[in-house]
């Protein structure tokens, strides 16, 4: 579990560095990563203010854009 967790963290990585196209894969894994976030802040209250870097919520921000128009 870990390696593929460390597999959605690259694939996300690349992308925002321009090293890999920003694509659905990109979205699934950003979307995998927010949903172990949301159970690690439910898991333990001391994670409870970490959130993503400001690229990570305005790539978010961009799917959520496509998603909606």
């Amino acid at each position: 579990m870990i390696e593929e967790n460390w597999n959605h963290c690259q694939i996300v990585e690349k992308s925002l560095c321009g090293e890999r196209e920003i694509d659905e894969q990109t979205f699934a894994s950003l979307g995998v990563l927010s949903e172990r976030l949301e159970r690690l802040k439910e898991f333990d209250r001391a994670f409870s203010e970490v959130e993503f870097s400001s690229a990570v919520k305005n790539l978010q921000d961009k799917h959520n854009v496509v998603a909606v128009g």
